[in-house]
């Protein structure tokens, strides 16, 4: 919600946020990738180009506390559909699951073009999601490819138990590999959800090491330290994200 003075209000707030947390600019966390209270436009250039991947990825997981803490940054997203119409500067391009209870955005806080998201079931890539990626990185200055799973994800226990339906047959056979890949002591099915979730963790880590091998655009930009790619999971439970390093 907006009112009137919401323009003094969030002009007043970005100035006192820029006094008080000095610490917090020098990161390069401001506008939307930033922590704090005050209210924020959309990322811009400059501010994203001074972050590090690293950086980055702290920015995400505070965001995460906030939101299990349930102290959501107060953002105005018409500010920051406003400032971004005439460009992006997304700091990220994450690889996530269609799955509806884990909207990236909402579970790391992150405002209107702090990231690039790509869904698809079971967080798989191919070339499309790979030239995407590249399009985020190497055109567009993105510094972090985040592949993110979740803890009870369907297309996981459906590559467990092989399913077969229409097209979705053939994501899932992504998937599978990663199945045949877990060590896991106990029941391999997907009524154990304990060898659910190892299976997802493994499909995240191997999906990592796939964009690596399948995107030489990306690993170069790796290699030369301008990006990070890593990997991360988010507990339905708990509402924690579990960022690999």
């Amino acid at each position: 919600m907006c009112d009137e003075h919401s323009g003094d209000h969030d002009a007043t707030g970005r100035r006192n946020f820029l006094k008080a947390t000095g610490a917090a600019t020098t990161l390069g966390l401001a506008s939307g990738l930033y922590i704090g209270p005050a209210r924020a436009d959309a990322l811009t250039k400059a501010q994203r180009d001074k972050m590090t991947p690293e950086q980055i990825i702290e920015a995400m997981k505070e965001g995460n506390d906030r939101f299990r803490k349930g102290v959501r940054k107060n953002r105005n997203y018409l500010n920051e559909q406003r400032a971004s119409a005439a460009g992006q500067y997304p700091a990220a391009v994450l690889l996530t699951c269609i799955d509806s209870r884990a909207p990236a955005e909402v579970i790391m806080d992150l405002g209107i073009c702090d990231i690039f998201n790509c869904r698809v079931a079971g967080n798989v890539e191919n070339s499309d999601i790979l030239g995407s990626m590249e399009f985020a990185c190497k055109l567009t200055g993105a510094k972090v490819v985040l592949v993110m799973g979740h803890t009870s994800c369907g297309a996981i226990k459906g590559a467990i138990d092989n399913a077969e339906l229409g097209n979705l047959t053939g994501l899932l056979a992504k998937i599978k590999p990663a199945v045949q890949a877990t060590t896991y002591t106990g029941e391999r099915s997907a009524k154990n959800y304990p060898f659910v979730d190892a299976v997802a963790r493994k499909n995240v880590e191997l999906t990592v090491a796939d964009i690596r091998r399948d995107s030489p655009v990306l690993a170069d930009l790796e290699s030369r330290g301008t990006i990070k790619i890593t990997g991360a999971m988010y507990n339905l439970s708990t509402g924690a994200v579990e960022f690999f390093g």
